[in-house]
């Protein structure tokens, strides 16, 4: 299956490419380009038989590959480099590869193998002193260790693509060796084996692999090195029908291991020599697959510090540190789609800010609301609380979502009140550069919200929806500048920890009876912090 590898400013990502595929900024097209310099509908890759063209639709910027401009049209290649504006996409072409791993069977043998000799693998490279070699073989041995290491190191160099890296692999394993098949099975997460990589030496795509459970059961079993060295009379594999049918002369399968766990096999196989491989090409053999274990632990170490990476960029924005980093260790799981749950939800929207934004520069608009968002989401995260989005000059909070918080809606009014305080100071140093203050009207809301991920397949983002929200933005709304406004079942919460006011019942829109709604004024002593009220 072809794929484009997507690299830009918001990550990296995976698209299996279908028949017709349309990139560029608009939403509408199959591959959508967040970026400026890219057109509305930039380019096509149409597949074409067997083969992916890629045809530029007249973009003003230009669609390059490997770096030269496309005139026209281009038939795409296996690892070519497509750039668009500041993205850079990457072509991967695994028809013939998957191809070939259709065509890998493991089949069973008529009876039990039973070998008698074997060479077990070592966990880890090993290497005596040099005072305490006294055998050539020793330093032969070691010698033929070091030097596959290098020179499979040297090939791979930092290849961190999986499918890559294994075709590597599998190619300098065939200049060591004489083998004229080669085949990597990897464990999957159900703890089966499946084919992941396929050489052959005439490369003949159409060739039928076909496996034999006698040798693969034992370097399972055994987590041992398998040699035969005339697989057709060899007795250790007597009855082993998959072996014969193929006219396999001899073969070698070793274990894939790092750090004594077992991560998969590899073979190779000679269809023309009988006795092809030597007890020292199965040490080099096995060095081989040694050195892939760490390559195999290293690459799904280098993608799990990748994804961590993005996936605490992403929280980071919506999330406090301390909740983001348990989002990232697995401690907490935002689910995707809704789900409902208690959560107290907050508003907090600037007061005049149309009339200031008249008045003043764009770019100071810009400076000022940049400046007030840092200080007041520093306040939010301070309380656990989750940033869900930003509205032009509102800010919408949750509280216990997606962590669930007994004490949800105090953390919302302190949070408030800290906010309405903290722009006392911010407003000293505004006032004091020629500049209007900024005012904030902030309403809160608790109830049964539905929460979890929701928007498209191409962009989705964690928010609440629901009643309980509406009525938030409304009491937002209503109140006034320095004004922190909360709906009853807000109030009967935090009434031990707060001064409140009662106000005239407020008839909201999209309700049919008045709600009582209450101003909080003060925060009390009792609760141990030096807060007062916004002002004092």
């Amino acid at each position: 299956m072809a794929k484009l590898i997507v690299i830009s400013a918001e990550g990296r990502q995976e698209v299996d490419l279908v028949a017709r595929n349309s990139l560029g900024r608009h939403p509408n097209n199959t591959i959508q380009i967040l970026d400026r310099i890219v057109s509305k509908e930039h380019c096509l890759i149409l597949q074409e038989g067997s083969e992916f063209i890629l045809k530029d639709l007249g973009s003003l910027n230009g669609t390059y590959v490997n770096a030269e401009r496309v005139q026209g049209q281009k038939t795409l290649r296996d690892g070519d480099e497509i750039t668009l504006g500041g993205t850079r996409l990457i072509f991967l072409d695994q028809t013939s590869v998957s191809g070939m791993l259709r065509r890998v069977t493991i089949a069973p043998g008529m009876m039990e193998s039973h070998i008698r000799t074997k060479i077990a693998a070592q966990l880890e490279q090993t290497f005596m002193p040099e005072k305490l070699i006294t055998d050539p073989d020793v330093l032969r041995r070691d010698y033929e260790k070091l030097r596959a290491v290098y020179e499979l190191q040297r090939a791979i160099g930092l290849e961190l693509d999986l499918d890559k890296l294994l075709t590597k692999i599998l190619d300098r394993a065939f200049e060591m060796l004489p083998a004229d098949r080669g085949v990597v099975l990897l464990l999957d997460d159900k703890g089966e084996l499946k084919p992941r990589a396929v050489k052959t030496r005439r490369g003949k795509p159409d060739e039928n692999i076909v496996l034999s459970t006698s040798i693969i059961n034992e370097v399972l079993r055994e987590k041992a090195a398998v040699l035969s060295s005339d697989a057709s009379v060899d007795s250790r594999f007597h009855g082993a029908h998959s072996i014969i049918m193929q006219g396999i002369r001899s073969s070698m399968a070793v274990p894939i291991l790092n750090k004594g766990d077992l991560l998969g096999i590899m073979l190779l196989d000679s269809q023309i020599a009988a006795n092809a491989f030597t007890d020292k090409d199965l040490q080099l053999f096995t060095s081989i697959a040694s050195q892939t274990g760490v390559f195999l632990h290293n690459s799904a170490l280098a993608k799990k510090i990748e994804s961590e990476a993005l996936t605490r960029e992403k929280f980071q924005r919506l999330l406090s540190p301390v909740l983001a980093e348990q989002v990232v260790n697995g401690k907490l799981e935002v689910k995707k789609g809704g789900q409902k749950m208690q959560a107290t939800v907050l508003f907090a929207d600037i007061r005049g800010f149309t009339s200031m934004s008249e008045s003043r520069d764009a770019q100071d608009v810009v400076d000022m609301l940049n400046e007030y968002f840092e200080l007041m989401v520093e306040i939010i995260f301070k309380h656990e609380g989750t940033l869900d989005k930003f509205i032009g000059d509102e800010i919408m909070v949750l509280y216990g979502a997606p962590l669930a918080h007994p004490d949800a809606a105090l953390r919302a009014v302190r949070t408030a009140m800290e906010m309405q305080l903290a722009l006392e100071e911010f407003n000293r140093t505004t006032i004091a550069e020629g500049n209007d203050p900024i005012r904030i009207g902030i309403g809160i809301n608790f109830g049964e919200v539905v929460a979890g991920y929701m928007g498209s397949s191409r962009t989705m983002e964690y928010t609440a929806i629901g009643d309980t929200v509406n009525t938030a933005s409304r009491l937002c709304s209503i109140a006034r500048a320095g004004e922190v406004i909360v709906s009853e079942p807000t109030y009967l919460k935090v009434r031990d920890h707060f001064d409140a006011e009662i106000l005239p019942p407020a008839k909201l829109k999209g309700k049919k009876d008045p709600l009582k709604i209450y101003r909080i004024t003060a925060v009390r002593r009792q609760w141990g912090d030096e807060m007062t009220k916004p002002g004092s």
